[in-house]
């Protein structure tokens, strides 16, 4: 009788520590649950499977609370990935004790080479299967005809260059194997690549036969300068690229990538040189660079997730862009961008959205802020009416639907009297669009910059001029 009595007494703690033991349990669980759902969403997308780009505001969850009365109720901080803060970068560049060195010139038969790729080639074979290695291209001038750095490699690896590695101006030399790359780094993990040296893509050749510049040309596609394909836990720092025959650097299906410290020039009138270019690559950040081309600064193209630019001084060229989206009725997404900091001058575009009618998909989640701008032709545009065609394009419903973007202290002068363009779809409106302390005057003259908004579900915060009509 009295053992069950203290039983009875003891029932009371049982439950309070089965409660508390539940409680412990649960909440890692809930954590769990509330990783990045996007994640989960691009690999259904790159599988094939799910709905065409139905939009779910419970499975993809928006910078902002829901809207009433066309306004924001609350604005939320966005949620962005420090890529600087990612562990992985920990390993890159850190080489074992017993460092191997690998010299270009180690395998250069005679210095006077017409053409070095064999000799880059083998230099890399060596460095790739050493357990620890650093390969160096001395300062020294290097004429390079197409060459592929294969992965994987034995252990981290670093590539230093100072000299300059000019390409081959003989487009003969591209038609092997490849028209569409000159030097690619392919499928390496744990790879830094600096020095301060010179990468020359050489590129006069190509503009002059390019179909932008002689309009009876066909159109044909022409090298990128430097690509990383499938590469991981990489980091490109201080390096200069300049005169690529097409892009100078490219992100290709590339993850966790810090790149910082780069010079990316071309004349102003070449065609296509788009400075950083990346497609299909998550994590990246890009820092402290200076990119002046002919074509976009930074262009951020579809399956990109976790961009982050920082401190860009972009100019000449056609700015900031994500897109073109979309483009032969393609299905494209792309997810977490922030520009924070840059400065844009002479451009024909500032920060743009450019999509093609006709195909599916999402840009989302997308912020531009503490940027100035002098003299930009097209300060701030979303075009989902994209058409970069000989031929006008034809009018279609679909289109890649164009949310939660936010524009934050962005001030500067426009070339033209507009500053501001949302030319959005009728079918796809431009949803979740904030404006916040965006000053935008005329360059010159008596006229006042403008505004010219279609089809955009649009909320302003702090002073915003010019304002949508």
């Amino acid at each position: 009788m009295i053992m069950a009595l203290q039983g009875l007494h003891l029932y009371p703690f049982f439950i309070i520590l089965l409660l508390l033991l539940s409680i412990i349990i649960i909440i890692p669980s809930y954590d769990c649950l509330q990783g990045d759902t996007l994640n989960h969403y691009l690999e259904e997308e790159e599988e094939g499977g799910g709905e065409a780009f139905g939009y779910d505001s419970q499975a993809y969850p928006s910078y902002f609370s829901p809207i009433e009365d066309g306004q924001f109720k609350d604005f939320i901080k966005l949620r962005s990935t420090n890529v600087l803060n990612l562990k992985i970068f920990d390993k890159v560049g850190s080489i074992p004790t017993s460092v191997k060195t690998v010299s270009v010139d180690d395998f250069r038969a005679n210095s006077n080479d017409i053409d070095d790729a064999e000799a880059f080639q083998k230099a890399w074979v060596e460095a790739c299967s050493s357990k620890g290695a650093v390969l160096v291209v001395p300062k020294n001038r290097y004429l390079v005809k197409p060459v592929r750095f294969s992965g994987p490699c034995k252990s981290n690896l670093t590539v230093r260059i100072y000299g300059t590695i000019e390409a081959s101006d003989d487009r003969s030399d591209y038609e092997k194997d490849d028209r569409r790359h000159w030097l690619v780094f392919d499928q390496v993990q744990n790879l830094l690549v600096e020095g301060g040296g010179t990468i020359d893509g050489n590129g006069k050749i190509w503009w002059k036969n390019s179909c932008k510049v002689d309009k009876d040309l066909p159109c044909k596609d022409a090298p990128t300068a430097l690509t990383f394909h499938k590469c991981q836990n990489l980091v490109v720092d201080n390096l200069k690229i300049q005169n690529a025959q097409q892009m100078h650097l490219s992100f290709q299906s590339s993850k966790d990538v810090q790149v910082s410290n780069l010079i990316v020039t071309s004349p102003k009138d070449s065609p296509n040189t788009d400075g950083i270019h990346v497609t299909h690559t998550q994590n990246i950040q890009i820092t402290n660079s200076v990119i002046a081309t002919g074509d976009d600064c930074i262009s951020i193209a579809s399956g990109s997730q976790n961009v982050q630019a920082m401190d860009i001084t972009c100019g000449p060229g056609h700015g900031i862009s994500i897109g073109s989206l979309g483009s032969g009725n393609s299905r494209a997404y792309v997810s977490g961008v922030t520009i924070d900091g840059a400065k844009l001058s002479g451009t024909s575009n500032g920060v743009r959205i450019k999509t093609w009618q006709g195909g599916s998909g999402i840009a989302s989640n997308i912020k531009f802020q503490n940027i100035e701008m002098q003299n930009v032709s097209n300060p701030i545009i979303i075009d989902q009416y994209y058409c970069d065609n000989h031929k006008s394009c034809k009018e279609q419903r679909s289109a890649i639907q164009v949310k939660n973007v936010v524009y934050k202290n962005i001030k500067g002068t426009s070339a033209s009297n507009v500053a501001i363009k949302f030319d959005c779809s009728k079918t796809y409106p431009c949803q979740g669009i904030l404006m916040q302390d965006v000053i935008l005057e005329r360059e010159a003259g008596d006229h006042k910059a403008k505004a010219l908004c279609n089809n955009v579900n649009l909320a302003e915060m702090g002073v915003v001029s010019p304002h949508c009509p």
